[in-house]
């Protein structure tokens, strides 16, 4: 989607705080002890509060208000049943729309304490990634220097990124043009970014493994090896200044 109006421009930008903000208080949220499901609720809970739509129901009909992932689940994860432990890496995704228009955010995080280092590792550097990919968030770049960006401090720090889940545009529809911004760069893709462009940037970033299947259920992704993953995505509109990021909530 391309921002056209003030109109549009003022909508995307409700949505996007919506989603900003019920992510972060479903993170805040999360306790060890509790199910996925008792998140999801409470995060469906917020979605009402707040007049917007699950975008995972409404243009899935997909089984939560939200996804909701634990440890070798990567993305996609349907709330359940699982009760989560101290130390367990959990990533909660929440994508909603209001008048017509989507936004779409995620993070992954360690519930409780912190007892393996290596989780909180892949965690700062997909952090580390996600502000490389925001340098290059100006009209005329390349998509492909996004990949690029995340790819590099990946390697850098001894990981790997998730070749398989990608960042896409969004706005009218919750997977709009660009269709895939990759995690790593594709020489043969020239497409630029434009000025009022939206989209979601969102690195997957693991301890080893570039590739994720399909995991116990028709929905949720996993990695072949136990791979740690850690995601981190906001919904952005692409300024002559910079990224201006959407789903950001500040304290």
């Amino acid at each position: 989607m391309i921002i056209k109006t003030e109109e549009e421009l003022q909508q995307i930008k409700e949505i996007g705080e919506i989603c900003g903000r019920v992510l972060k208080e479903m993170v805040a949220y999360t306790k060890p002890g509790m199910t996925t499901k008792e998140i999801d609720e409470f995060g469906g809970e917020l979605l009402k509060k707040y007049d917007a739509e699950s975008a995972p129901i409404s243009e899935y009909d997909f089984p939560g208000f939200t996804c909701i992932s634990v440890n070798e689940e990567v993305a996609h994860g349907i709330p359940g049943s699982r009760v989560l432990n101290s130390g367990d890496v959990v990533n909660i995704d929440v994508s909603a729309k209001k008048n017509g228009l989507f936004a779409d955010t995620g993070l992954s995080f360690i519930v409780g304490e912190v007892e393996d280092e290596r989780k909180q590792k892949v965690i700062d550097v997909c952090e580390m990634a996600f502000e490389e990919a925001m340098k290059k968030i100006k009209p005329g770049t390349k998509v492909s220097q996004i990949g690029r960006a995340v790819n590099n401090v990946a390697r850098k720090n001894g990981m790997t990124v998730i070749k398989n889940l990608t960042g896409h545009g969004i706005g009218k529809t919750l997977h709009d043009v660009p269709q895939h911004i990759m995690n790593y760069y594709e020489p043969g893709n020239s497409e630029l970014l434009k000025e009022g462009m939206v989209i979601a940037v969102e690195p997957f970033i693991s301890t080893k493994a570039t590739i994720v299947r399909e995991g116990k259920n028709e929905w949720a992704y996993e990695t072949n090896d136990g791979s740690i993953v850690a995601q981190k995505e906001h919904t952005i509109i692409v300024t002559k200044d910079g990224p201006l990021l959407i789903t950001k909530v500040d304290d």
